[in-house]
């Protein structure tokens, strides 16, 4: 991939994050100004994920059909849609609906047309003496601008919006609109259609054939407890902060902390890969995160929570890019895009089953019984890795 390809790529991977993060909470904003109930607010924000669990298998046979630009291109026309109907047609719930659902559609594009374009540029297949951990170093590039980008997003809302308890959302929308036109712009610089997904490698069979892949499964699993892990940390370190009287700012330093350390653990995975070997780094980063969480349980000073929560997202950083090499190398040829959908449905329910079923064991027990029982979840993971080595 040449040097402006590449560009294009990272920086459309931080824009679709920065505007999706951007615009759901502008949605709520707006939903609340339409005096629509709390009730309801859930409700239409799962517009946003319902969409993509139903399409994600499709559009992953469709990169690997008409290929990664093409994809990307046609997400990022649904983002400019979802922009467009956020800003013109928002005053009504039904058009906040549309405009969610939108969002989910365009986003899961963008994002499956690019993980894909990175696995079949990096791949396939461990690289040679001389370029070991290429492929987990990309994906570890590609995952830090896109944290960046879901760091930038947010911060937009005061800056655009205003400081006021309800920002202005049409000045929000019109700016998420021009982000998503330097979105447009910047597919047409991407490389066509790789030669490693074509028509030509591609295999029969449906996803259950796909599952069946040797380690496909074991892989699929360990994302959807990764990331259902990342979520429940975002929701419980601010109920433990709230449970031992932790002011605001200490909450938001432990979650800047964990964000920042798995930002760092995405820059140096392909130099970890390298040193360390990619089953045993993500044994280690399963070892880590687990161990972490469970001392967030602990009645430790603040120092020592900090501490706890830098190693969690060293562990977790790793884990997400880290699978996605896993999935690459294990997916038939012409058949990636696929895999890579598979994981991100995969996501969703897990980010569904998971918490569900900590939330069953731990009942009312409070916030540190929580993460106390994901720690043990994400430990047990390390079973998938028996007997498998993401090394060969």
């Amino acid at each position: 991939m040449g040097r402006v390809a590449l560009t294009a790529l990272l920086v459309q991977s931080a824009l679709v994050q920065a505007i999706t993060f951007l615009l759901r909470p502008a949605s709520t904003y707006q939903a609340i100004s339409l005096d629509v109930p709390p009730a309801a607010l859930g409700a239409i924000g799962a517009t946003f994920a319902i969409v993509p669990l139903a399409l994600a298998v499709p559009v992953g046979g469709l990169v690997d059909r008409v290929g990664e630009k093409r994809v990307t291109l046609a997400g990022t026309v649904l983002l400019v849609g979802s922009s467009a109907t956020f800003l013109w047609g928002s005053d009504s719930v039904a058009g906040l609906v549309i405009a969610n659902a939108l969002l989910g559609a365009g986003h899961l594009g963008c994002v499956i047309g690019q993980q894909a374009l990175v696995a079949n540029i990096a791949g396939p297949g461990r690289d040679d003496s001389a370029g070991v951990g290429r492929l987990d170093a990309w994906f570890g590039y590609y995952t830090f601008v896109a944290s960046a980008g879901q760091a930038v997003g947010p911060s937009l809302l005061g800056l655009v919006g205003g400081t006021s308890v309800q920002p202005d959302t049409r000045a929000i929308f019109t700016v998420a609109l021009g982000m998503c036109a330097a979105q447009l712009a910047l597919s047409f610089l991407l490389p066509r259609h790789t030669a490693a997904s074509g028509a030509d490698g591609r295999q029969p069979g449906g996803f259950v054939t796909l599952l069946r892949t040797s380690g496909l499964a074991r892989a699929l699993t360990t994302s959807a407890i990764i990331l259902a892990a990342v979520d429940l940390t975002l929701v419980y370190l601010p109920a433990l902060g709230a449970d031992r009287d932790l002011g605001a700012g200490v909450v938001g330093a432990l979650l800047t902390v964990r964000a920042v350390f798995s930002m760092a653990s995405r820059l140096t995975l392909g130099w970890m890969a390298r040193r360390l070997g990619r089953t045993r780094l993500m044994a280690l980063s399963i070892v880590i995160s687990g161990l972490s969480l469970g001392a967030c349980a602990l009645p430790v000073p603040v120092w020592a929570l900090l501490v706890a929560v830098a190693a969690m997202g060293l562990g977790l950083g790793v884990g997400q890019p880290l699978t996605m090499s896993w999935l690459t190398e294990q997916a038939p040829p012409g058949r990636r895009g696929q895999a890579l959908s598979l994981r991100l449905a995969g996501n969703r329910l897990g980010q569904v089953l998971v918490p569900a079923g900590i939330g069953l064991v731990a009942g009312g027990s409070g916030a540190a019984v929580v993460l106390a029982a994901t720690g043990a979840v994400v430990g047990s993971s390390l079973l998938l890795l028996r007997g498998f080595s993401l090394d060969e």
